[in-house]
Order: C-alpha cells, then structure tokens, then sequence
C-alpha cells in the first residue's frame, strides 16, 4: 500500500496486445485494472502458468474494462490464488464472463488433457495441470459488482470509480478513477472502438485529467473507409472470391461481438440479394452462449434488429455440440464456417483448419488482429506450411483478411480520443501495443501531448504519480520477460520452423540415399560434430 504518491505498475499489455493487468497502489488500498490473459508466443503465455508478480491476497479490489479474455482471463487464476474481493465491472461485462470464464477453464482443461496425452505417448514423465479450473471460475463470478455507465462507486477508502462507454464491446468501459490524497485523476481508456463500429455507440470519456492510461493497438494505422457499406462490399467480394462447390470459407473469429457482427452483416448480405443464400455455421458453443447475450441486450445495441434477424435466419446454424462440430468435416458444398478462437490458438477453429488448410478450394478469412506468434499471425503472414498439435500441415488453402471489423480504433481515431481528453495535466501511458504500433501513434501526438510527457511502460515497471508527474521507481526488480523477448517470436517458433524446413528438404530430395544423407548431416549438427559431405 502506497504512503505517498500513488503507484502504477504494468504487469501486462505493455509493448504487446495481452495480458491486460495494471496494479494501482493507493493509500486506501491496491486494486487491478484488468487482469488478462497472454496471448502469443509460448514464451508469453508460459507467464499465464507462472506466479503473479504481486500476492493475490494483497489485492483490495479489481475493476475489469471488458469481458475479452486478454483483459479478464486470469481472474479465476487470481481467485484459486486467494483473492476474494470484489470485481467491479458493468452488468453487460458480468453477464459475458458468466460464460467466457467458465468456457476459458473448459478449454484448458481438455488442452491441458490432450497435451499430456501426447506427452505419455512420447514417453515424457511431466505433466501438466490447467492454469485454472471450472470450480475456480465459478468462484470468480460469485464476486463480481455490477455498475452502470456514469454511476461513481465506492473501490477502496479514498478512491471512487465510474465506467464510460468505451465502445468497443457490449459493456466494454473506460474507467474514470479518483483519489482522494493527493488529489489524482486518472483514466484507464481499456479498449477503444472505432468510429463505424457495428452494435456499439462512439467511445466517451472525461476531459481534464492528471494522468490517462491508453491503447494503441492499431496506433500505427490508417483505415481509410471504414463506412459500413464499404465493410459489406468488402465481406460480400472476400465471400465471392471463396466460393467454391466443393470448398468453404474459414472465419477464425471472436467468440463474443465478432462473430455477432459477421451474422449481422453476412445474414443482411444474403436478405439483400448481394449474396446467395449460403449455409453458415458458427461453431463455437461460447459463441453461441454470447449470442444469447447480446440478443438479450438487442434493444441497447445500434443495429441490434439487425442482429436479430440474422439470428432468425434459416441458413443460420449453431454447432454447439461436438458431434455438430465432428460432422461439420462432412458438410458438402460451399459453406463459411465462423469459429473461435480469433488468433487459431485454441478451439474449433483448430479442427476446421486440420480439415482445410492443406486444400486448395478453401479459404481463411481473418477479420481480427492477430498478435506476434500466434498461429493465426503466422498464417498471415504466409507461412508455406504450419504445425498443428504437432502434425504438419501444407498451406494451400487462400489466406485473406480484412480489417474493417476491428474492435480498435486505428492510429487517427486514437489520436483524436486522446485529443478529446485534454487537459492532460501530466502524462499519457501508452499500453496495449507491439512496440511498431505504439511509436506509430507517438509520431501522431506532436501538438497534442508533449513527447516527454508520453510514456512507453516495459513489463513490470512501476511508476509513482507524483503532484510533478510520473516517475520511474528507482531499483525496480526485473521484469518477468526482458523487453525484446515481449511480442517477438521465440525459439518454440523457431523450432517449428525448422522442423518443417526440415520436412521440406527431405521432400525434394530425388531418393532414399540422398534423404539419407541430409539426416546424417543433421545428425552431426547436433552432436556438435564436423559435419562432413
């Protein structure tokens, strides 16, 4: 507990997208905004199984932004670690991470499940255990305070908090926070939506503040027509490029608002006669529980009609079951499938993948950002061919995207947001962003934040909010993951490189002496002895 000046420490979202997590130190107490999980290379999600930075028990309170898991995946991690405050958040988010978190342990569990499998039959002893379970999920959402937009609480002695809409996801916040001593202002922007953004209003927030805490997702970039006519002509081109009689077009999608815009815009497509009527599929069981949310929140939504009648529509299906799922590899004829997760590192999406990547009449649509990485960065980027629980898979599948329907607001939006909250008494963190994406937003501040008063926070670093402005915590310990180790791709990545390098050449070699050959020389490669021709 802070004495003096208020402390903030980045555990996460710092130079990467992930792991939302900011500790808040105050006289009245600690409290978390946001406590997320990372997502990326396994380097950085092995900081999901590792212990946290801080005692769990030493935490007074957590405000959460929004239900996205990179912001509220590791609560029940911090509940199983002995955190039994509460969690504020706005009823919308509560009533996603009602089925988010408990579906989050489900999926660790059988990863954890099939991991260890494999492992058996490589006759490797280490086993692996969830970061965290159902029960401890279920424990999580016994804690959770829901608040209205606009409405100030009560988080510790001598700081209140109220959420604005941040417009980027049914019930997604920015959180005005204020101490009483020393008398500090501060907002946390969480994530903020673009301007177009389909089911959401334009982000709001306070002017006038001591310090502002902001994403910078896609800092670095321009959308130039993000209307929703241009978003839909984009799809309906994307749709018709992929079609195929005997193919499918692949949506790897968030389950929760993503997948929702694309029934939107998809089923409105089809009712217009800009598309065929075409049999689309969301695989997800999340989806389809988030779904049942957002048609319950349908009236607070802009175009939530819209959503319903997509919903209703009968070339809609929900493969909720696995069995569904299983026979989705069956169907015939050109369909899309929309399945989670949005970076392909887990789920269904998986599945539909093994079945299609490696044939020429599919295709894989990519609607979302996709973080350093991840297996969906890594086929975006053009990977020739991937592994996949460790099978080897050739990419001949069409690899596309579009960026229209990003949560984010891009590089100019952010700009104007930021703009929208001066006064700025002191300074602007910049958080949630690959290195590239926040200098590109800091090159779109000249005239509206000084660049001393522009801050780029590293994993872990702790600043004290003085009446003077932020600064560093002298003697701070070292960071959980060096900084050109955060959102860069590791030697897990390169590993699988090579070992498909390695395929590769065995595949061009014109015989079995000549295959024979290039295994010896790896051979003595790796025995560190002079390889020989």
């Amino acid at each position: 507990m802070a004495t003096g000046a208020p402390r903030l420490t980045f555990h996460g979202a710092a130079g990467c997208v992930t792991g939302s997590c900011h500790r808040l130190e105050t006289a009245g107490g600690t409290v978390l905004l946001d406590c997320g999980l990372f997502q990326g290379s396994k380097t950085e999600k092995e900081l999901n199984y590792r212990p946290f930075p801080f005692a769990a028990g030493e935490i007074d309170a957590v405000i959460l932004s929004h239900a996205h898991i990179d912001h509220s995946g590791l609560l029940p991690k911090l509940v199983r670690d002995g955190y039994a405050g509460p969690i504020f958040a706005t009823g919308a988010t509560f009533e996603l991470c009602s089925v988010m978190l408990p579906d989050s342990a489900h999926i660790q569990e059988i990863e954890v499940e099939q991991l260890n499998r494999r492992n058996r039959r490589r006759s490797r002893r280490e086993t692996v255990e969830p970061i965290y379970s159902g029960e401890d999920a279920q424990a999580t959402l016994s804690l959770f305070w829901p608040h209205a937009y606009g409405d100030w609480f009560q988080v510790l002695p001598g700081l209140r908090a109220r959420f604005w809409n941040a417009g980027h996801l049914l019930g997604s916040a920015s959180v005005e926070l204020e101490i009483a001593e020393p008398a500090t202002r501060l907002l946390f922007s969480g994530d903020i939506g673009p301007d177009y953004k389909l089911l959401q209003p334009d982000p709001e927030a306070p002017s006038g503040i001591d310090y502002l805490i902001c994403e910078s997702t896609y800092g670095d970039t321009d959308r130039e027509d993000a209307t929703p006519a241009h978003r839909r002509a984009q799809l309906r081109a994307e749709v018709k490029a992929a079609t195929n009689p005997n193919g499918a077009l692949l949506i790897p999608s968030f389950a929760v608002e993503r997948a929702q815009e694309l029934i939107s815009d998809l089923c409105q497509l089809m009712a217009e006669g800009a598309l065929p009527q075409i049999p689309v599929y969301l695989d997800s069981p999340l989806a389809a529980a988030a779904t049942r949310v957002f048609a319950r929140h349908a009236r607070e939504l802009e175009g939530g009609d819209t959503l319903l009648q997509g919903l209703d529509a009968g070339n809609l299906h929900m493969t909720e079951s696995v069995e569904q799922s299983k026979a989705l590899d069956r169907v015939r004829g050109f369909h899309i499938v929309i399945a989670a997760s949005g970076m392909c590192e887990a789920g269904r999406i998986r599945h539909r993948l093994k079945n299609w990547l490696w044939r020429d009449e599919g295709t894989v649509l990519f609607v979302g950002y996709q973080a350093t990485g991840t297996l969906g960065r890594i086929l975006q980027d053009g990977a020739p061919s991937v592994r996949i629980r460790g099978e080897e898979f050739s990419v001949r599948a069409r690899i596309r995207s579009i960026d229209l329907y990003s949560g984010h607001a891009d590089g100019p939006e952010l700009a104007s947001w930021i703009s929208d909250r001066l006064p700025l008494k002191h300074d602007l963190f910049l958080v949630h962003g690959e290195r590239e994406a926040i200098e590109g937003l800091v090159d779109r501040l000249p005239g509206i934040v000084e660049a001393d008063h522009v801050l780029r926070p590293d994993l872990d670093e702790t600043f004290e909010l003085t009446s003077e402005g932020a600064v560093r915590l002298a003697g701070q310990s070292p960071p959980r993951l060096p900084r050109e180790e955060v959102a860069h791709l590791d030697w897990h990545n390169d590993v699988s490189r090579l070992l498909l390098d390695i395929s590769d050449q065995l595949s061009a070699e014109p015989d079995e002496k000549s295959r024979n050959v290039v295994i010896r020389r790896l051979r003595r490669a790796l025995s560190g002895d002079e390889v020989a021709e």
